[in-house]
Order: C-alpha cells, then structure tokens, then sequence
C-alpha cells in the first residue's frame, strides 16, 4: 500500500510540475503581415513599413526580412497613451507652482 501511495504522489508531483511549465509565457515573433493582423486598428503594410523607416515601432532585421516581438509590440502599444488636455493644464500649473512663475 505504502508503494502504490509512493507512486500516487510522484504522479501528483510530476502533473503540478507539467502544469507549471506551461504557465510559462512564451513571446512569439510576428512577420509584418501577422503584426498587422495582431495590431488593433490594422494597419496597411505600407504604414508599417513607413513606422520602421522613421524608427517609430521596435523591430528586428533578420536579412531582409523584418520581424516583431510580441512583447515589445504590447509595451509600444501601452506606451502610445496621449495625455489629455485636462493633464496637460494639471502638469503646466504644477511646473508654474514649483518655478514660482505667476499668470
């Protein structure tokens, strides 16, 4: 019995070990197509050869062909936020306050 228990918990263990591994996140590469399609408002081919010229997305050059890293793509999503007129007005006060500068 104390075999058959034995063997029990080293398939428990080998299981949340299997699951755990994946849970492991892994970041996928995107050609230019497969990033457009990834991309939200779906840009042509041509507006994301136009990003890459003036350096405005990351990329990697791998000969000639241009390819993405998913999660490089998320963080310049996420960081393309525009800051709002209300902030704007919230951070020139703030500047004013701290350099004493009055209206």
């Amino acid at each position: 019995m104390a075999y058959l228990i034995t063997k029990v918990e080293a398939l428990e263990k080998a299981i949340a070990q299997k699951d755990k591994v994946h849970n492991i996140h892994v970041d996928h590469w995107f050609n230019i197509d497969e990033l457009a399609d990834y991309l939200p408002d779906r840009p042509a081919r041509a507006t994301v050869y136009g990003w890459v010229s003036r350096k405005e997305i990351p990329y990697h050059k791998g000969g000639k062909r241009l390819r993405f890293l998913q999660s490089e793509i998320d963080t310049w999503l996420s960081s393309g936020k525009r800051t709002s007129k209300k902030e704007l007005e919230a951070k020139a006060k703030s500047y004013c306050v701290a350099k004493k500068v009055s209206k």
